[in-house]
């Protein structure tokens, strides 16, 4: 490469790097308080909040990495003409092509990035994901165990304790279960013990009073009991998953156990096909909007009210190839042969870049010529 294409490559990394760290902090945000508020409420500690957070970095990521690609292009191709260094090229006869040649690489360089994330993070990280919520909806020690705060472990159940000792008994219970229609039970004892049994669970409480109202004929019946044991199963997610989701499967298996995921998990052929190419087709992306980026600032000359019009038609463009991504999926669901849909979006994306640097390098004919001056007679 020459000096101009690494220096032009150096500054797309660079300001690269700062859109994707800028985009993923914010996505970040506003998926951890929600994430945040998900855990903690149902009692999880901050260690399993942070590791679930960092299990959704490679999907986040993901997400973001074409958008920094596409900020990057352009803001680096409005510097390079603002400060004239693209004038000084095309002055020494360099033409469009030869300055996307940097463009290019960029693309190629966060296409390999994307790969890494689409065919071996995110597959792994979805897959912990999964088998880490399975066990956090199992554990109810950390749904139940959480003192001085009413807890809600399931619709229509409340759960209030005053205070754990470190023995693990339950001081002042107090348990409301309002989730049959036509009858309401509360529960209060002065102690109590979580016992587990296999995959159940239950709660014997100790010195308590049950209160049954029956909401047909609005009587309350109460109870006081030395000791009663009470199922809390009902309360733990256990619906388990009992096939994997695709995304986490991994492209080797994709790639040689198509008939044997069919088969065994019931996956659809259309489905494990989207998928696979559709990981290629996510690299892919980040070359032709680098590509646009860079060719759609190439157009036009000069002008004192900036570059918006080059960058609003860059930005639509890239809205309707991502809304033309959505309409190829389902042919691609139904017909597995149809694959190569998938890809219809980058090659919409190359040709249009393709006609864009044509056009920077040869200016779009005058419709409307002036006319000549007419000699005075």
């Amino acid at each position: 490469m020459s000096r101009y294409d690494r220096y032009v490559l150096s500054q797309l990394l660079l300001f690269f790097g700062f859109f994707a760290l800028v985009l993923v902090a914010v996505f970040w945000i506003n998926r951890a308080v929600v994430l945040f508020d998900r855990l903690i409420g149902d009692g999880q500690s901050a260690l399993v909040f942070l590791e679930f957070t960092a299990l959704t970095l490679p999907n986040l990521i993901r997400m973001v990495l074409p958008m920094a690609a596409f900020a990057a292009s352009v803001y680096v191709t409005n510097r390079l003409n603002t400060e004239s260094e693209l004038t000084v090229m095309q002055a020494i006869g360099s033409g469009p092509f030869r300055l996307a040649r940097p463009v290019l690489v960029f693309g190629l360089v966060a296409a390999a990035m994307m790969s890494v994330l689409t065919h071996l993070l995110m597959p792994a990280a979805t897959s912990q994901l999964a088998l880490r919520e399975q066990e956090v909806s199992r554990n109810v020690t950390a749904r139940l165990l959480s003192e001085g705060s009413f807890l809600h472990p399931a619709p229509g159940v409340t759960f209030f304790v005053r205070q754990i000792d470190r023995d693990g008994t339950l001081n002042d219970v107090f348990l409301s279960d309002r989730r049959s229609k036509g009858q309401n039970a509360t529960f209060t004892a002065a102690r109590a013990f979580l016992v587990r049994d296999g995959d159940g669970a239950n709660l014997i409480m100790v010195d308590g009073m049950a209160q049954r109202l029956d909401v047909a004929t609005n009587t309350l019946s109460t109870t006081l009991f030395a000791d009663f044991s009470y199922d809390i199963t009902a309360l733990m997610k256990t619906n388990t998953l009992s096939t994997r989701d695709v995304r986490e499967v991994s492209t080797v298996e994709l790639f040689t156990q198509r008939d044997a995921l069919i088969q065994t998990e019931n996956f659809k052929a259309g489905e494990l096909a989207e998928e696979l190419h559709l990981r290629f087709a996510r690299a892919l992306t980040c070359i032709w909007v680098a590509l646009i980026g860079f060719s759609s600032l190439m157009l036009g000359g000069f002008s004192r009210f900036g570059v918006w019009r080059q960058v609003l038609i860059a930005f639509v463009l890239l809205i309707a190839l991502e809304a033309l991504r959505g309409v190829v999926d389902g042919p691609v669901l139904e017909t597995p042969g149809a694959w190569p849909l998938i890809y219809l979006p980058t090659a919409v994306g190359l040709a249009i870049s393709a006609v864009f640097l044509r056009f920077a390098g040869r200016p779009f004919p005058r419709l409307v010529r002036p006319r000549a001056a007419e000699n005075p007679a």
